[in-house]
């Protein structure tokens, strides 16, 4: 389990060697310190549209998420219990997982349009062939003794699911979401980048625009905090409980 104070001790420390590069630098306009974004935060926190789009920005990532883990997770066990299917599928999987995020967003958004629907399509095709890939190598590491004793009491398919199948892929499931979820959201600012009207991506293209590097940083950290928020309230307490299992 990890020291919560440890994990604020690791980040203060970051956040001093920033303050010490922005003190070497002595240019606010190009790498302002952490404590200079205070104010602009604060006033885009209350009086501005941080929160809209950072909710934006939130549904987009968690609906992604979502699809992409069950898609991917779904796919991975298949290719990784049946080697039949995997001889098939696997030089697709080497395809997308190969093919750049950036060309597969613009695929989407000119077959489809600059709308919602492709911008949630070209994060979930770009997400999927990871989640599967790691999937596929737990399941197929699955104990065959487990599966004997469960076709030996003729356990019925979901009980076997729940209390064989998945206890076995918790550490696989937990590490393809912790790093899929960062990689998610990486992806969908830069699909609000090139072609939505709201989000964080889409309000750091516009202080790009207007080099303005402090709200460029004000917006980007804001979202950075919600995932770590997100990573210690949820991702890491999950991981515990899925392999509290091992350590009884």
């Amino acid at each position: 389990m990890q020291n919560p104070s440890a994990r604020f001790l690791s980040l203060l420390c970051l956040a001093g060697l920033w303050i010490a590069a922005s003190a070497l630098r002595g240019d606010p306009s190009v790498l302002p310190s952490p404590l200079a974004l205070a104010e602009p935060f604060w006033r885009e926190l209350t009086d501005g549209p941080l929160l809209f789009h950072l909710g934006m920005t939130t549904w987009r990532v968690v609906l992604s998420f979502a699809l992409a883990m069950a898609i991917g997770t779904a796919l991975g066990l298949m290719m990784g219990t049946r080697p039949g299917l995997d001889k098939w599928l696997d030089p697709w999987l080497v395809v997308f997982l190969n093919l750049p995020a950036l060309v597969l967003i613009v695929l989407c958004y000119l077959w489809i349009g600059l709308n919602e629907t492709a911008a949630i399509a070209a994060v979930v095709l770009n997400k999927i062939p990871n989640v599967a890939t790691l999937v596929r190598e737990g399941a197929r590491t699955l104990s065959p003794d487990l599966k004997a004793m469960a076709t030996v009491y003729r356990m019925r398919r979901i009980p076997y699911l729940r209390h064989v199948v998945l206890p076995q892929m918790g550490p696989v499931l937990t590490g393809a979401a912790r790093s899929g979820i960062a990689v998610i959201w990486k992806i969908v600012l830069v699909v609000e980048f090139l072609g939505r009207s709201n989000g964080i991506g889409f309000q750091i293209h516009l202080y790009f625009q207007l080099f303005d590097v402090p709200m460029v940083l004000v917006y980007a950290f804001s979202f950075i905090a919600l995932m770590l928020l997100i990573e210690a309230l949820f991702l890491q307490p999950s991981e515990r409980r899925v392999t509290a299992w091992r350590r009884a």
